[in-house]
């Protein structure tokens, strides 16, 4: 069981010239992590191999609208707009099934707009591989054989981002639960005939009465009795199609977003990873040194505490405040949420204390002590502010693990009649199991954390970690 010894003030001054060479020189490398850096993919030039996808799950849409309504403009402008990233277009339509020599003979009897006409169990297959990080070989249909090409196919490798547009894209459940973002493009029914008589007339080599005769018996009917009612399940629609730049230019403001977010953050709604620098990478990288000085990690530990403390504290409500500047102005402000207070997990957490105070002056601090063997846990002690049920509790321990300790916390608060919303947990990193039980058990609170680790090993241990926060923050494992 960790101590509970409470900790001296953590005051520390760097007398010996020693001392401030190596401070500066820790500052050296924190300002060469911060140096120019390029975002986006750049294409490698010395292999051909498929990409290696990073930790972040590829984001797929779905385009789906009536035919001819602009969905390929809409994706082409989409793709224009995301080119510092790596993107991958599908189209159902490589998907259509071969016909039959009895199917060819009376294909214009043939309606290849119900879902019939799809390969669906392979498109499922086809999406899955590419969400899994590998590379797919997409048939090629000829429009005009209405065959599969036989001896060619499209090599497509895992992108960051999948775009899969179609006609019937949200007919089939599988896919539509594969889609993090799903469109509709709507157009004219007029429009959309017109563009259709061009294209397959142009491209397709059909004829104007063909063309007319197969969307009157059936395009049309498809569009009405499969095509539309999948628009209900659209999370964004855009009309006028490729024309609407506006709507296009927020959906991929919304992408960019998105793909700055580690994958959990896309599940839990309630999770908050603080924005990644080279700032704060290079301190991770000094505080994870299993051979930086206990000085340093302090130092570096308090600073990564701080922008945590100030993000999570963004969360907490506010009222809107006009008051007089010194040139006689109004300036229309807010003021901070008055009832609020800090709760540490004994001893880890009572290193996150000095820069809650250093942010909020005055703010009362209960304590919380909860012994763990392995991924039990047993409460020992506590000591909560009267009041507690009235404020807003920020909750501090710097390592997130197996996430028992931190949900028998979070019991203790709502026992005490501390709302759930009412909740900020902080910590400085955070395992992807601790994330899925705090955040499956309390959907309501926040978490707020500065990474997220890779996992737990067999002993329960954060991968890579820290190592034991508290003994190395206040110097208990020198003994």
């Amino acid at each position: 069981m960790r101590g509970n010894t409470k900790p001296q003030t953590n005051a520390y001054v760097y007398k010996s010239v020693e001392r401030r060479k190596q401070r500066r020189a820790m500052d050296v490398v924190i300002e060469v992590l911060s140096g120019a850096h390029f975002s986006g993919w750049h294409p490698s030039t010395t292999s051909s191999s498929s990409p290696t996808l990073s930790h972040h799950q590829p984001f797929v849409i779905g385009v789906s609208g009536g035919t001819a309504s602009g969905k390929t403009t809409v994706c082409d402008l989409i793709i224009q707009q995301l080119q510092d990233h790596r993107v991958v277009l599908v189209s159902q339509d490589s998907f259509y099934r071969g016909l039959t020599n009895d199917e060819l003979k009376r294909v214009h009897e043939y309606n290849f707009d119900h879902p019939d006409a799809f390969d669906s169990e392979q498109l499922v297959e086809t999406l899955s591989k590419l969400k899994s990080g590998q590379s797919v070989q997409v048939p090629i249909y000829d429009f005009k054989l209405h065959r599969r090409s036989s001896d060619r196919s499209r090599q497509v490798n895992a992108s960051e981002v999948i775009i899969l547009e179609g006609i019937l894209v949200f007919h089939e459940q599988r896919v539509r639960n594969m889609m993090h973002m799903k469109i509709f493009v709507d157009a004219d029914p007029d429009v959309r005939l017109a563009r259709r008589i061009r294209r397959d007339t142009v491209e397709r080599g059909r004829d104007v009465h063909s063309v007319l005769e197969q969307y009157a018996k059936f395009v049309k009917p498809a569009f009405d009795d499969f095509i539309l009612p999948s628009k209900k399940y659209a999370d964004i629609i855009i009309p006028r199609g490729g024309e609407n730049r506006v709507a296009i230019d927020l959906i991929v403001q919304h992408i960019r977003t998105k793909l700055g977010q580690h994958n959990l953050c896309k599940i839990y709604p309630n999770l908050n990873v603080i924005q990644s620098t080279f700032q704060t990478r290079g301190m991770h990288t000094l505080i994870r040194d299993k051979d930086v000085s206990k000085h340093d990690f302090v130092f570096y530990s308090d600073r990564l505490i701080r922008l945590v403390v100030e993000h999570g504290l963004g969360y907490l409500p506010f009222t809107e405040k006009q008051i007089i500047t010194p040139t006689g102005s109004i300036y229309t402000g807010v003021d901070f949420c008055k009832k609020l207070c800090g709760v540490s997990v004994i001893r880890s957490g009572e290193s996150m204390e000095n820069a809650l105070r250093a942010c909020c002056k005055g703010i009362k601090i209960g304590k919380i002590l909860i012994h763990r063997e392995g991924d039990e846990t047993q409460l020992i002690y506590e000591k909560l502010p009267k009041d507690i049920s009235e404020r807003h509790v920020l909750l501090m321990d710097p390592v997130l693990g197996t996430g028992n300790s931190a949900s028998q916390a979070i019991e203790l608060l709502i026992k005490k009649g501390v709302p759930e919303s009412r909740i900020i947990f902080l910590n400085l990193i955070s395992a992807p199991e601790g994330i899925h039980c705090v955040c499956k058990r309390f959907p309501h609170l926040k978490i707020v954390t500065s990474e997220i680790e890779e996992g737990l090993n067999d002993q329960f241990r954060v991968i890579p970690g820290l190592g034991e926060f508290g003994d190395r923050y206040f110097g208990t494992d020198d003994s």
